[in-house]
């Protein structure tokens, strides 16, 4: 029987673009200018939001909230998530 370890129950963040496609994980951090952190806020990448990284390579699709978005590479790097360990 496995045992749980703080690593397996809090993973540490990656950015978006290195999230594996079909993966989900919840928004744990918002970096960069302010201006770009208030928007991407405002299309749902908040802080505890699910997404799930539908695929691509640049510009990568997430789901978030329902919507479907592309986001550049640049964009997905800014945004750390926590995996889920879920599949799509």
């Amino acid at each position: 029987m496995k045992t749980a370890t703080l690593q397996n129950l809090h993973p540490e963040p990656l950015p978006l673009c290195q999230l594996p496609a079909g993966q989900s994980g919840r928004v744990r951090t918002v970096t960069g200018e302010p201006s770009f952190c208030q928007r991407i806020r405002e299309l749902g990448f908040g802080e505890r939001a699910f997404v799930t990284k539908v695929g691509g390579r640049g510009p990568f699709i997430c789901v978030v909230n329902g919507c479907r978005l592309a986001l550049s590479h640049d964009a997905a790097a800014s945004i750390l998530v926590e995996p889920s360990g879920l599949r799509a």
